[in-house]
């Protein structure tokens, strides 16, 4: 049975650079074995925030492109490889097995765009970042799924 710890907070992001700051703070936190769910709408600044992520952990010349066409992008990070996929395109939960993102689970700092796309395959230790449009900018949430992003973010 997966526990559901639930920090929500508003974030005043209100450009794309904001949404990458952030994403860079994150990435600080960020080890192998990792898994984050990146959860919204189209244009709500998911892939703006998975590429600050990755920026911060390869440095900010690194080419970071979008994994929309490609679905997977896989680079050699520092400590461990890191897997940015973008489920948009998949139809069905079993697609997700030819990508090979449960072997990246277990080795891989893992960073998925719509995870709903992977029906019951989603690990149960992993970070969900839900982010909603709001008037002002973009509203965060944060939803640690297990155990160990709990205890994670109790220490920052």
């Amino acid at each position: 049975m997966n526990t559901i710890h639930q920090i929500e907070t508003e974030l005043p992001l209100n450009s794309p650079e904001e949404m990458a700051e952030f994403g860079a703070k994150l990435a600080i936190m960020l080890r192998q074995q990792d898994v984050l769910f990146l959860i919204g709408d189209l244009g709500v600044g998911k892939t703006t925030l998975a590429r600050g992520i990755i920026l911060a952990l390869l440095g900010k010349d690194a080419d970071v492109s979008s994994p929309t066409y490609n679905l997977v992008h896989v680079w050699d990070g520092p400590e461990c490889e890191i897997w940015h996929a973008d489920l948009y395109r998949l139809q069905d939960p079993a697609e997700v097995l030819m990508l090979g993102l449960e072997d990246a689970f277990s080795h891989a700092i893992t960073i998925v765009e719509w995870p709903d796309r992977m029906g019951k395959m989603a690990p149960e230790n992993r970070l969900d970042i839900c982010i909603e449009k709001t008037e002002d900018g973009r509203k965060i949430m944060l939803r640690a799924m297990g155990t160990k992003w709990k205890e994670r973010l109790n220490e920052q």
